[in-house]
């Protein structure tokens, strides 16, 4: 029974990726057509199927942009760029979008250590900081069982320094893992979707207004409380927005 049950979920499976694929013909036709309303609704089809890609989130980016639809279009770039951080065409794709947002919020510059050790931590993903770590580990193991059983005096300081080197990286790169994890567990982006919404320095609608947001416009969640989130600029302010008026991007 279980392996009927295994031969249905497979064909079931090559079926909905074989439908995914006409859709997405489909949708790339009436987007060269310059049919955008009727491309976004393929493109959604295929995404309500639980399918995702950095290709289909850029293609669907594409197309809101193409209908001045400002958060929608920055929206699904940034998902794009989730799944594609390095992909320049995105990127760019993106700042073009970014143009027509109406809030202009400074980044704070970060220090220069700061800034070093973020950079450092972001070039990979923590799993593979722990990987890394796990290589080190069994170099340690190796040559640390070099130097025990090594006769020649030159073989034994090189082993000996070769494991304590391995174990040394092997406590950076556990530490970068663990500081990325934690960077990617706080880490909330979310889009404002709402054409202008009002930011309250408490989570009630009777609180006073912080100040003003409009769509487009990027924010990072710290809390909820209710219906309101806490949010923080690039620039460094913060406030409660209603969760009504934003989107997170990690939702996948």
């Amino acid at each position: 029974m279980r392996p009927l049950i295994h031969i249905l979920i497979f064909l079931l499976s090559v079926v909905s990726v074989a439908q995914n694929n006409v859709l997405f013909e489909e949708a790339n036709t009436l987007y060269n057509q310059g049919k955008y309303a009727e491309a976004i609704d393929k493109y959604t089809a295929i995404l309500e199927t639980g399918n995702h890609s950095a290709e289909l989130y850029f293609n669907l980016a594409n197309a809101h942009y193409k209908l001045n639809n400002i958060a929608p279009s920055i929206y699904f770039y940034e998902k794009a760029l989730l799944l594609s951080p390095h992909d320049d065409e995105i990127k760019n794709n993106m700042a073009f979008a970014k143009n027509m947002t109406i809030d202009a919020i400074d980044v704070v510059p970060e220090s220069g250590i700061s800034k070093f050790i973020k950079s450092t931590t972001n070039m990979m993903a923590y799993d593979v900081w722990a990987k890394i770590s796990v290589a080190l580990v069994l170099c340690f193991v190796i040559l640390f069982l070099i130097y025990y059983f090594a006769y020649s005096t030159i073989n034994k300081r090189l082993a000996f320094i070769g494991s304590l080197t391995s174990l040394f990286l092997m406590c950076v790169s556990l530490t970068f893992a663990f500081h990325k994890f934690n960077i990617d567990k706080k880490n909330k982006p979310a889009i404002v979707f709402a054409q202008e919404s009002k930011v309250k320095s408490e989570p009630n609608s009777r609180s006073e207004e912080s100040f003003r947001l409009h769509e487009g416009t990027k924010v990072q969640v710290l809390d909820t409380v209710n219906e309101w989130k806490k949010i923080k600029l690039a620039d460094g302010k913060t406030g409660w927005i209603s969760s009504n008026d934003i989107k997170l991007l990690n939702d996948f």
